[in-house]
């Protein structure tokens, strides 16, 4: 089981959920689920004090569904595809544990924003809600280094393969995801290379929907796995 480490710290984000500045422009609706009603409770009156957080009962589309589960089971990701799939939320999922062969699982089922337990301060919860509600990737590090490895051993295990996928990336699609995975924010990429942010926003929705990935973190697993970065 993956355990995280008490110092893992820094996310993986694409517009500045670490940076402090003005309210967001509009109140995001987030629907709390979890095993025990005690853990849900424990997530709602973290968020309830955020002025920038809409507490609701159900998921929809647009909603962020913030899940608080100890460890993954079939049934936990099957809800999780239910809830990107068919009922059009962002997810942002807080666990206690991930096992490595979990991981893909999660980022491909849509889930980008992933919180530990025991970070799951009101400040961090936050962060990874705005994350998810902009449809940017917010993972511990020690996750995102360990999502690069796994993405990397399937890749060179299908070097060579008849087969391949012959869906390609732009440059300019490519010089994008580079700089999402080394943990920019959408200014900092713009700024990098000289786009505006609506650009580099264009880009990531073009290939994302081209390719039918679900958000910026599997966008970046999917250019890791065909050896793109």
């Amino acid at each position: 089981m993956l355990n995280s480490p008490r110092t893992t710290t820094t996310p993986m984000t694409a517009s500045g959920t670490g940076r402090s500045g003005g309210a967001p422009a509009r109140r995001v609706p987030v629907a709390v689920s979890a095993t025990d009603p005690i853990s849900r409770e424990g997530a709602v009156s973290q968020l309830r004090r955020h002025p920038e957080i809409d507490l609701c009962e159900e998921s929809a589309p647009g909603t962020v569904a913030l899940l608080v589960e100890d460890a993954l089971d079939e049934a936990a990701l099957t809800r999780m595809r239910r809830i990107v799939r068919s009922e059009g939320s962002r997810v942002v999922l807080v666990v206690g544990a991930l096992r490595e062969s979990e991981l893909l699982d999660v980022v491909e089922c849509g889930v980008g924003a992933i919180v530990w337990r025991h970070e799951a301060t009101a400040h961090r919860l936050v962060q990874a809600v705005l994350a998810a509600s902009r449809g940017d990737g917010d993972l511990p590090a020690d996750l995102l280094g360990r999502l690069i490895d796994q993405v990397g051993t399937l890749h060179r295990g299908a070097a060579g393969r008849p087969g391949a996928s012959s869906l390609g990336l732009t440059p300019r699609e490519v010089d994008v995801l580079r700089l999402v995975s080394e943990g920019l924010d959408t200014g900092e990429i713009a700024g990098k290379l000289s786009y505006s942010e609506r650009t580099v926003k264009n880009v990531m929705h073009g290939l994302t929907t081209r390719l039918h990935l679900r958000n910026r973190a599997h966008a970046v697993a999917y250019a890791l796995r065909e050896g793109y970065i």
